[in-house]
């Protein structure tokens, strides 16, 4: 034993000592470029211009080119295309004056051309190896195109689900968003933030740092206030979790934070990121976020730009704010070399981890686009991971459907191949996707007669689906009358054995700067709906949305409801898989679902009042409650039903005491009741009951998802460490305190089996 600990010990100092002497060697080669460096060219490595205008042939030519030779450029982003990228490259490397290489950054935000689930969805899968493989795939294909940074992953909390932007997050809860946060970062980057041995591994960017999800009103841009406290223990964790994973760059988030933009924040973007948590990465803007302080009030161009210099940004991303002022706030002492410097270094630190380097067209291999590209191999695991993010919200012995007799599709959704993707897809072609009618046909074969019609437009306003439609998500809306629409669809309908609505919102519905104040399904799509139901035939509602939706007369109404996000290049045969009982839906919803807009927010960790609610109750004078709907929502968080049948134990705790050096175990048995095997996302939950400041009445802690036969009974056990309880007390110390924690595990956050423990 004494042998193998040696053994070990000294495997782990070669690596330090490695890792040492690779930084040394880093530190050397920049030290040495810098002092080469004019302050024009040091500033230039901080621009990160935007790149629409370049195509291949105008690299030399255009603008952008002219900068890129005279050293004033760091990077560009959003160029598709190997050969372009490569025609860019050799402009910097063989024409400028210290042959400095790009960086080159893509929003690859859900996929490159094999596109996965809105990240929304894919959390709803709650399988953190299929999050990793899909930015390990989205890396690979990126990196064949030329691309090694990608603005990715997107872990802001939100609560609001009128935000568009809740549809890019991963949800509510900021455990598991760390979760996934770290997985991501390991699919990208692979070994963290050493340096990047292959050609397939790219630097992320966790974004926005920090609160963005937390806009008021749900508008997006929107001002954002909170105590610190709560910035601590509710919305700081999944930034955290990324940096602690390694993530080689952080981008600023648009809001203000304690009164002051996060882009111009020193506390934030130095004394919390840099010092406390200890990133040694850069820090990037987003789109024009130096100059948005003018309009926030903080000053002019001149002043912002030094301000976020000075609070420890590190990239201007299109404003260019840095190159056209950082020279005369230096003259005129507003900045300090020393501020451009660190600046400078953290850029050039970020290239050489890269590779660049060593080899600036390291990336450039064009033989790599038609090998590792929109692979078949890519797409079955892009199929089996949508299938997994699809949630099943009721089921009244609808699904699975048989494959036989005639199946009527209807709705604006079902046949458009361009809104599957869902939003911040850029990479995609939106010719490889599938239309819902095609993926279905393909998955029942000759066995039944899929037909289809449109049924209505996405909204009654043609305005407001030209908005929901940008980007090439056209639906091409029908110029005839609401009712010609529906009397076709209900012709089919009639003769059809079953029907499938496809409906909700188009992929640019939700998304950046798309967010609504009612989030119900669209009015002509509901009023459709009601048309369906009346024939009496069995209807599933298959529900497109990037956002949760209230749905309280859905759910009274409709036998069956699969919720399927927008679920990528490969929706429309998951969706198949899944009707069809080829697989069965294991989804859990990572945010709820209220019954209307007027409970936002509404989240499951929320804290109690000092006059709560009683469980059960609906409505009791001078307690917290609304006169005209009960505080529940529709689905809580963690939600999600399956074609199997999962049945609890009670929970099982290996000891009801522990002290600061200790541990327990909370177990449970789950048994599959039912006659079909399946997958169950076992959540626990933990509170803590008694604290020097108020907490949650609950907190996911752990989950894991098991695969259970029918008939079948798997234990899942939890290990409870001190660790697990802490928090952020007032002062903003990391602590635990001894007391009394009720442990809860379930199939979501209400429906739970209790147990308690006590911490000595």
């Amino acid at each position: 034993m004494k042998k193998l600990i040696t053994t070990v010990l000294l495997g782990c100092t070669l690596i330090a000592n490695a890792q040492q002497n690779q930084n040394t060697k880093m530190d050397r080669f920049i030290d040495d470029l810098m002092s080469k460096m004019t302050i024009e060219e040091k500033i230039g490595q901080l621009n990160l211009p935007g790149s629409g205008d370049i195509v291949t042939g105008q690299a030399k030519n255009s603008d952008i080119a002219g900068k890129i030779k005279k050293g004033l450029v760091g990077g560009l982003f959003n160029i598709k295309g190997v050969e372009k990228i490569k025609d860019v490259q050799r402009v910097a490397v063989e024409q400028s004056r210290l042959g400095i290489p790009l960086i080159f950054g893509m929003d690859v935000i859900h996929g490159y051309e094999t596109v996965f689930p809105i990240p929304l969805g894919l959390s709803c899968s709650w399988d953190m190896d299929a999050v990793e493989k899909s930015a390990r795939i989205a890396a690979i294909e990126a990196s064949a195109d030329g691309i090694c940074w990608t603005f990715s992953p997107m872990v802001d909390i939100s609560r609001d689900p009128r935000w568009g932007r809740v549809s890019e997050g991963n949800g509510e809860d900021p455990y598991l968003g760390g979760q996934i946060a770290k997985a991501m970062v390991r699919g990208y980057q692979g070994v963290g933030d050493k340096t990047f041995t292959t050609n397939n591994q790219i630097m992320s960017c966790v974004k926005h740092y920090a609160l963005y999800g937390a806009g008021e009103a749900g508008r997006d841009y929107n001002t954002v206030d909170m105590s610190r406290q709560r910035m601590y223990n509710e919305y700081f964790y999944p930034y955290q979790a990324a940096v602690d994973a390694g993530v080689g760059s952080v981008m600023a988030s648009f809001n203000e934070v304690d009164g002051v933009p996060a882009t111009g924040n020193k506390w934030l973007m130095t004394d919390v990121l840099r010092k406390q948590w200890g990133f040694n990465g850069f820090v990037v803007t987003d789109f024009t976020g130096i100059n948005e302080m003018v309009d926030h009030g903080i000053g002019d161009l001149q002043t912002v730009s030094a301000r976020a210099l000075r609070a420890g940004i590190d990239m201007d991303m299109v404003g260019e704010g840095f190159l056209t002022t950082l020279k005369k706030s230096l003259d005129e002492g507003k900045i300090t070399e020393a501020d451009i410097n660190r600046a400078c270094r953290l850029i050039l630190e970020a290239k050489y981890k890269l590779g660049l380097f060593t080899d600036p067209y390291k990336y450039c291999d064009v033989s790599r686009v038609k090998k590792e590209v929109y692979t078949p191999e890519h797409r079955a695991l892009a199929r089996k991971i949508a299938s997994e993010s699809f949630v099943l919200l009721k089921n009244e012995n609808v699904l699975p459907l048989s494959k036989k007799g005639t199946i009527a599709v209807v709705g604006p959704l079902g046949n458009t191949r361009e809104n599957m993707p869902g939003t911040w897809s850029v990479a995609a072609d939106f010719n490889k996707a599938t239309t819902v009618v095609d993926g279905l046909k393909a998955v029942v074969g000759n066995k039944a007669n899929v037909v289809y019609a449109k049924g209505s437009n996405l909204t009654t306003d043609p305005v407001l689906e030209q908005r929901a439609t940008l980007f090439g998500r056209d639906l091409q809306r029908d110029g005839r009358t609401e009712e010609e629409l529906r009397n076709e669809a209900l012709q089919i309908a009639k003769n059809a054995d079953v029907i499938i609505a496809t409906l909700g919102e188009s992929s640019e519905y939700s998304g950046e700067s798309s967010s609504r104040s009612e989030i119900g399904i669209p009015d002509i799509q509901q009023r459709l709906l009601k048309e369906l139901l009346k024939t009496g035939k069995p209807v599933v509602l298959v529900l497109f949305t990037g956002r949760p939706l209230t749905l309280t007369w859905e759910n009274e109404n409709v036998p069956a409801i699969l919720n399927v996000w927008f679920g990528g290049t490969e929706a429309a045969y998951a969706i198949g898989d899944v009707l069809f009982g080829d697989v069965n839906p294991s989804g859990k919803l990572t945010t709820t679902f209220p019954q209307n807009v007027g409970q936002i927010p509404l989240y499951y960790n929320h804290k109690n009042t000092g006059r709560p609610l009683a469980d059960g109750k609906w409505f009791e004078k001078f307690r917290s409650n609304y006169l005209d709907v009960s505080n529940d929502p529709l689905y809580p968080f963690g939600f999600g039903l399956s074609y199997s049948n999962f049945d609890y134990s009670d929970v099982k705790l290996s000891s009801t005491q522990i002290d600061a050096n200790g541990e327990l175990t909370a177990s449970v048995t789950v048994t599959n009741k039912s006659k079909v095997d399946g997958a169950e996302v076992v959540q626990l939950y933990i509170r803590d009951v008694v604290g020097s400041v108020t907490r949650p009445v609950k907190e996911l802690k752990g989950f894991e998802k098991v695969f259970i036969k029918a008939g079948e009974s798997k234990t899942v056990n939890f290990k409870i460490t001190p660790q697990m309880l802490k928090f952020y007390d007032y002062d903003l110390n990391f602590v635990f305190e001894p007391g009394d924690f009720d442990v809860m595990i379930g199939g979501n956050s209400r429906d739970v089996k209790n147990a308690r423990f006590t911490l000595k």
